[in-house]
């Protein structure tokens, strides 16, 4: 039965929900499979059909099914988001505040790569797949644009 097993990495991943609760759990990512060949990332996770997804609390072990609709923000340690070639691309950044429904604010870089006659900021927001990446420093936050009151461009 171990070869119908999916092989899988668990990953520490900080969920805030709406009105600011923070859980810290570990997803599970698939590794070594043709469709993830270097591993399945968070955001693919986010991003997916999968609307339930298992999490085991950090500190009590249980395990619980996140609602990925009701994820305002996921954050991981960016060795968990970026690949190789996402370093070797010339990709479009802005640093930004992005400013939930629900009065949070966080800052960062909004970091993507688009096709050349869609390069704005705004063409990326409108775009982009329902979790957004914001790189802060060694750490990469995917937030739910359903949770996003607003996105301010900021001066560098």
């Amino acid at each position: 039965m171990d070869e119908l097993r999916v092989p899988k990495q668990r990953v520490l991943t900080q969920v805030i929900l709406p009105g600011g609760e923070v859980r810290e759990v570990a997803v599970f990512l698939t590794t070594g499979v043709p469709e993830y060949s270097q591993g399945e990332r968070l955001s693919d996770l986010l991003n997916s059909e999968v609307k339930f997804i298992p999490a085991q609390d950090a500190a009590t072990g249980k395990i619980t099914f996140l609602n990925s609709v009701a994820i305002a923000v996921a954050k991981a340690d960016i060795e968990h988001e970026f690949r190789e070639e996402d370093r070797l691309t010339i990709l479009t950044e802005h640093e930004v505040e992005i400013h939930l429904v629900d009065g949070q604010r966080m800052q960062g870089l909004i970091v993507y790569m688009q096709p050349e006659s869609r390069t704005r900021l705004n063409d990326y927001l409108n775009d982009s797949p329902p979790f957004i990446r914001l790189t802060q420093g060694k750490r990469v936050a995917l937030v739910n644009k359903r949770h996003i009151a607003y996105v301010e461009p900021l001066s560098r």
